[in-house]
Parts: structure tokens; C-alpha cells; sequence
């Protein structure tokens, strides 16, 4: 059994510890991923979110000994979502069903959560074998989180990991609107938007065991977060995004009526009226787009600050819950 300070049961001095695992057709490795977990974290519950699956993966979980709900909506971030609702806990461990994250790496990712009073560690993936990380997920993984990072903050490098520890003031707070895999953007974004504490700890990723196939699309599922970053965008910041449109169009909208107004000042004459029609439509639909962003731009601070009341609200209870384990480590470690 794994030297942790977590081995009291729920309800005792520390904090509640839940194991969350989203799964969909999970049988051949859920069993090994809740008995694992409860290796290393003997007080935590585990929960498993059946996500439509076709398989044993309800049967073989309830044998291991976890909690499972079933989820009849399609995608990871419904199954997310669900467990968010229904569980109460603390601190919240998520990973994925299919033996690919090192559960033994749990209790240092909630030690780095609780000794500096994080709301959310990340668990950046090292891959360990050659198999465990397809080259195609390896280079969208660096193109997508650089776009995350140029936009929202350069705080992540690994932002589709799907192995995260988070505070109960952070759950409190997450809206979670993503439907599938595009939810590990969400939660990043989240994080970032609210100026969250956060960490990111580097943690072993393997291979699926032979016999498991992978849920994800590269292509597929890759334009699926490009699709959410680009909404997140569009949501989180208005002013930049329609802003941004809006250049573009009084710079196409200048360039066409740059001529006509050179040849204006040359001869006295308009000879192109469609091109300067145009030219002035554009500009009056920069112009709207500027306006629009600076509305939206009131309007997403607003669902900023109602998220942050949310997070307050919990602020207090995670303070109590926490600073008893947080000062018995100080004293632990002198």
C-alpha cells in the first residue's frame, strides 16, 4: 500500500478525495484502474461514469469495488459533466479508464494541490514507449496548446492531458459545455480565464494494453478542439475576436478604396462605383463587429464575475476542509 497521508476514510480529518473516471467500452483495463487508484489512494471514492458503453465495463467496475453512474448523452464531456453534478468531494482526481496514466502518481499531484493551495494540477503526459503517443496526437497536442497559449496565457504545455487534479471551489465553478474529448480545453481555459492557482506536474504515459482500442479521432476530434478554442475565443473574449474581424475588413475595405481615391484626387472622377459600394459596406460592417465585441465584451465580464462568485462561494469550506492536512505536512516535513 502506497505511503500516502490519504489512507483516512471519508469523513475524517482530511479532506474527501474522489476518483473520477469517465469510460466507454472500458472492460479489459477499468478493473486494474480502480484497484490501482485505491492502491494509492486508500481513503479516496471512486466513481466511473458509464458513458453508453456496449461492453462489461458497468460489471467489471462495480466488481473492483467503484461507484458507477450511467450517462446517456455521447462524448467525454458529457460523462465529465455528469460526474461533476453528482459527486461531492473535496478534491477531485480525473483520469481516463484505460490504463494509459500511472495512478501511483495520484498522492504527489493532491500533495501539490494541498501544500500550495492549488485549485487545479495538470498532469503533463512523458510518454515511456514509442506506442503510447501517436505522432499525429503529438504534434496537434503542440500546435493546439500553442494556440491556447498564445491566446489565454503560457501556463500549460501539455493542455489535452486528461489527467488532472482539481479543488472543489474549481468543480463549483465549471460550467463544463463541452460535449466530447474537446472538455480538457475547457477545463484549461476555465483555469486561465478565472487567474486560477494552478501547476502542472509531469507524469508517465503509456500505451494502452494489446487488445484496447483508442475512442479518439485525430482528425476528427482534433478539429473539434479547434473548433471549441475558436468558441472560447468568441466567448471569453469578444473584443479581441471581433475585433479582430473587424481590422480585417476595414484593411480589405482600405485597400479597395485606396485607388478610387487616388484616381479622385488625380482626375476629379469616381469611375468605379461597385468597387467603392463595397468598400464603403465593409466598413460599416467593421464598424458593427467593433460595436459588437465591445457589448459581448461587457456582457463576458459579467459571466466572469458570476463565475468567480462561484468559486468564492466554495472558497471557505475548501480553506477548513484543507488547512488541517496543509499544517500537518508542515509539521511532517519540519
Amino acid at each position: 500500500m502506497a505511503d500516502t497521508k490519504w489512507g483516512l476514510p471519508s469523513g475524517g480529518t482530511e479532506p474527501d478525495i474522489a476518483v473520477i473516471l469517465p469510460c466507454y467500452n472500458e472492460e479489459q483495463t477499468i478493473g486494474k484502474v480502480i484497484e490501482n487508484f485505491r492502491l494509492a489512494l486508500p481513503g479516496a471514492q471512486v466513481w466511473v461514469c458509464d458513458n453508453n458503453s456496449s461492453d462489461r465495463t458497468t460489471e467489471m467496475a462495480q466488481q473492483a469495488g467503484a461507484e458507477v453512474i450511467f450517462e446517456a448523452y455521447q462524448g467525454k464531456g458529457n460523462a465529465v459533466r455528469r460526474l461533476f453534478a453528482e459527486v461531492d468531494a473535496d478534491i477531485y482526481i480525473m483520469a481516463d479508464g484505460d490504463e494509459t496514466y500511472d495512478p501511483s502518481a495520484a498522492p504527489r499531484l493532491v500533495d501539490c494541490l494541498i501544500d500550495n493551495r492549488l485549485d487545479m494540477v495538470n498532469g503533463a503526459r512523458i510518454k515511456r514507449t514509442d506506442e503510447a503517443y501517436r505522432n499525429g496526437h503529438q504534434i496537434g497536442n503542440k500546435l493546439l496548446t500553442g494556440a491556447v497559449q498564445i491566446i489565454f496565457g503560457n501556463r500549460f504545455k501539455d493542455m489535452l492531458s486528461g489527467y488532472r487534479v482539481f479543488s472543489r471551489r474549481f468543480v463549483r465553478s465549471f460550467p463544463a459545455l463541452s460535449k466530447g474529448f474537446e472538455i480538457e480545453t475547457e477545463l484549461t481555459v476555465h483555469a486561465l480565464c478565472l487567474r486560477m492557482p494552478i501547476a502542472e506536474i509531469e507524469t508517465d504515459y503509456v500505451a494502452r494494453p494489446a487488445g484496447s482500442a483508442s475512442k479518439l479521432s485525430t482528425f476528427k476530434d482534433g478539429f473539434r478542439i479547434l473548433r471549441m478554442i475558436v468558441r472560447l475565443v468568441r466567448d471569453e473574449k469578444p473584443l479581441e475576436f471581433f475585433g479582430g474581424i473587424s481590422l480585417l475588413l476595414v484593411s480589405l475595405a482600405a485597400a479597395l478604396f485606396y485607388p478610387i481615391l487616388l484616381t479622385y484626387l488625380q482626375t476629379g472622377l469616381v469611375p468605379r462605383f461597385p468597387t467603392l459600394f463595397v468598400a464603403v459596406g465593409l466598413s460599416i460592417v467593421s464598424f458593427l463587429s467593433f460595436s459588437i465585441g465591445l457589448i459581448l465584451d461587457t456582457q463576458a465580464r459579467r459571466r466572469v464575475e458570476a463565475r468567480r462568485f462561484a468559486y468564492l462561494a466554495e472558497a471557505h469550506r475548501w480553506a477548513n476542509r484543507t488547512q488541517t492536512a496543509f499544517s500537518l505536512t508542515r509539521q511532517k516535513r519540519g
